[in-house]
């Protein structure tokens, strides 16, 4: 195996809410021999790009080609060089918040999953605005205003999609739609891939297939050609875990055969008290976040790699 680039973030040592939890981006190197990781990429935002408290700081998924690490944070883009670790691009829109995907384009442009207000924005490499799609059909500036600065509000939601992942498929712009279960193009509303029946990230171009997860442990494999569901692989009866698996997402197929899967610890539930007091109820890190690594054909679960080893809390893709 290649050596690995693992995105995601360190925790804040107080449980908060879910726009609040994390203190700072981070990536990790995995040795494809060895397994063993290191910390090759730390990142914290600059105050005047997040809210003014409790900012949470997270890198999200991302894209890695030609050794370079394209990637978000909440409220940012920015290209990274893998071989030397160091930024060499950046951009932050007032428009940006919750962003959750960064891709290139073939055109060279980029496609910014803007999930806090339910967009997808594509950018020249200057960084300017060239389309901006609502994923629900709608204006894109139908519930929003083009005035706010949203990097500094902390939560948009209730969100109408959560849109978390964009791909491009033969020349036209897909994106994932979390809350539909689904995946549409945003050049077709015609064209849409029906998943259904729990929430749904990523959206992986991997020989002719498209590669889906579901949060409560399912792989979602989809032909590129005819955009039906072939096979849905079942990661909590394989696994035989006693605990609860965790926050299924990000996936790297590295065969038809070998695919891996990132894991996060399960998110606290947050309810009320009578007073208004907010306190945060079940599976809260019954399993650590974690990298694995299945074989799909014979459905066995090969490795598990704990990543808070190096204080990674939550990964959202694998490269």
């Amino acid at each position: 195996m290649k050596d690995l680039f693992l995105i995601g973030a360190e925790q804040k040592s107080k449980v908060m809410n879910d726009w609040e939890q994390f203190k700072k981006a981070i990536v990790l190197k995995m040795d494809g021999t060895t397994k063993e990781t290191t910390r090759v990429i730390e990142y914290v935002s600059p105050l005047k790009v997040c809210p003014d408290e409790k900012a949470s700081i997270s890198f999200t998924a991302g894209t890695v080609r030609d050794n370079q690490l394209y990637v978000g944070t909440q409220t940012e883009v920015l290209v990274f060089d893998l071989l030397t670790s160091k930024m060499i691009d950046y951009v932050s829109l007032p428009l940006f918040n919750d962003v959750h995907h960064v891709t290139p384009r073939k055109n060279g442009n980029l496609l910014v999953a803007n999930t806090g207000l339910d967009m997808v924005a594509e950018l020249d490499r200057k960084g300017q605005v060239v389309n901006l799609w609502n994923v629900m059909g709608d204006d894109p500036w139908s519930r929003f205003s083009p005035d706010i600065d949203y990097r500094k509000i902390a939560n948009t939601k209730p969100h109408m999609s959560h849109p978390n992942f964009v791909f491009e498929l033969n020349g036209e712009v897909w994106v994932t739609r979390c809350l539909q279960k689904d995946a549409i193009c945003l050049n077709d509303s015609q064209k849409r891939i029906d998943i259904g029946r729990q929430l749904i990230h990523d959206g992986v171009i991997y020989n002719g297939k498209i590669y889906f997860t579901q949060v409560d442990g399912r792989i979602i494999i989809v032909n590129s050609s005819t955009l039906k569901v072939e096979r849905e692989v079942n990661l909590v009866e394989i696994s035989k875990h006693k605990e609860k698996i965790g926050w299924c997402r990000g996936i790297k197929p590295l065969s038809e055969e070998l695919i891996l899967i990132g894991f996060s610890r399960i998110r606290p539930s947050s309810k009320k008290t009578a007073d208004g007091k907010t306190y945060y109820v079940g599976d809260y890190g019954v399993m650590p976040t974690r990298l694995a690594c299945y074989n799909i054909h014979s459905n066995t679960l090969l490795w598990e790699k704990n990543l808070e080893e190096q204080n990674m809390n939550v990964i959202y893709s694998i490269h």
